[in-house]
């Protein structure tokens, strides 16, 4: 065990069967948050197998060997809690929020399902699932207009067979082809408490909470063997510009551009992240004074133009978007966005950046002002860097980022050769008929 002394903040055990337990103490008393962060997201998926870890998350809802179809969200809701999961190129987690005298059915819960999940599996909930992700693919990316952004940066960022080339969500084609016997292979080799990290936040006494989990998931065997994901690495510049043109129904010409940056942890993302901000997030960014007060070139969006894909094992992607205002073509205002991005090359201001430092800190304060999302961040600083104070401490890597850094590496980064675009401009009207 580990601890934060007399203002304890976290305390960590691992169990012997390589199971990691973090927790911490909730700001709202009587509530548990209990968070299980998995080390498999879809950079572990290969070509012709792409949209498993997403589909994991959906099975992992649907029955285990002493849990029926559905129980799971019923018994938390029963109880008022809130339950969800979420998948990543990273890592797949699953939460639950709960009154503190549930925590140990919540447990319960967690645990059944990663240690006989593959007894309550079957051919019929496997069609079942795979089934309503391929609707979820249809209404959040096929038949959304920009819905298929994503999915097309990823394609011109990462070359192909990369493991981060493709959407999390996976293809019509790869979701298909899935078998009851690979599925349950999926399991065996990515969910084992060797590859999870659960986050407990509650006002429980740590060594109470170690106590529950230790009964609960003690008995659970680690996986026989490590699974390997397929190598990210990747060196250089995009190669571009690279632009991908779409004509589809959409309301308006939309534009997304992208710009390789450093992994998810280093120096060189924290600089961008600030770069990011001073750009695009917030009615005082750039993009948004620039590009919709002044100019009205773009969409009133509240000032959301410009964040960070972050991606631990590979190059980050800095993304800004924005749609034109009725009567803006697609070429001015990718024109217009380009000529704001290259303006931070040329200076940015103290005043920018202490704004830029306020809006991340807000952001991740509000991500901690709560159970559910301390926990949640808790578990992404332990699953990806090992350390799960960075959850409190991270804001201190902007305070020592200079205006001086944010220029240098806008003129290293924010270059034609580093630059993807993807525009979608609205399907010619119809003439009219005689």
């Amino acid at each position: 065990m580990t601890t934060n002394g007399a203002a304890r903040r976290v305390d960590q055990f691992t169990l012997d069967n390589g199971l990691r337990l973090v927790t911490a103490p909730a700001s709202t008393p009587q509530v548990a948050a209990v968070n299980l962060w998995y080390g498999i997201g879809s950079r572990f998926e290969v070509p012709g197998r792409t949209g498993f870890a997403h589909l994991f998350e959906h099975l992992m809802f649907q029955g285990s060997g002493n849990v029926a179809k559905g129980e799971h969200f019923d018994a938390v809701e029963r109880l008022g809690g809130d339950i969800n999961a979420s998948t990543s190129t990273d890592r797949t987690n699953y939460y639950e929020t709960v009154p503190e005298h549930a925590l140990d059915l919540v447990l319960w819960l967690e645990a059944d399902r990663l240690a006989t999940l593959r007894d309550g599996m079957s051919q019929e909930v496997l069609d079942n699932q795979r089934d309503v992700v391929k609707n979820e693919r249809r209404q959040r990316y096929d038949n959304q207009p920009y819905g298929t952004a994503l999915e097309r940066i990823l394609r011109l960022a990462y070359p192909e067979g990369h493991p981060y080339h493709h959407a999390t969500i996976g293809s019509m084609a790869d979701l298909d082809a899935a078998d009851l016997d690979y599925v349950l292979d999926f399991h065996r080799r990515h969910y084992g408490p060797d590859n999870a990290v659960l986050t407990v936040v509650s006002n429980l006494d740590p060594q109470d909470v170690r106590d529950r989990v230790e009964r609960y998931f003690g008995a659970i065997p680690a996986r026989p063997a490590t699974a390997e994901a397929p190598d990210a690495a990747l060196t250089g510049l995009i190669g571009g510009p690279v632009a991908e043109r779409v004509t589809e129904t959409v309301p308006a010409p939309g534009v997304f551009l992208g710009f390789r940056v450093g992994p998810y942890g280093e120096r060189d993302f924290d600089v961008m992240h600030l770069a990011s901000a001073v750009l695009g997030q917030g009615q005082g960014s750039r993009l948004y004074r620039r590009l919709v007060l002044e100019r009205g070139l773009a969409a009133d969006d509240g000032g959301a133009a410009a964040d960070l894909l972050p991606f631990r094992y590979t190059s980050s992607l800095m993304l800004a978007n924005m749609i034109a205002r009725e009567g803006v073509s697609g070429d001015e205002l990718e024109a217009a966005m380009i000529e704001e991005i290259g303006t931070l090359a040329e200076g940015v201001s103290d005043e920018e950046l202490e704004r830029a430092r306020a809006v991340l800190e807000r952001d991740h304060m509000q991500a901690l002002s709560h159970p559910s999302g301390l926990a949640d961040t808790i578990g992404a600083s332990t699953q990806l860097f090992g350390d799960p104070e960075l959850a409190f401490t991270w804001p201190q890597r902007w305070n020592s980022v200079t205006a001086e850094d944010v220029v240098d590496l806008a003129k290293r980064l924010l270059v034609p050769e580093n630059r993807l675009s993807v525009r979608f401009d609205p399907e010619p009207a119809a003439e009219p008929a005689a």
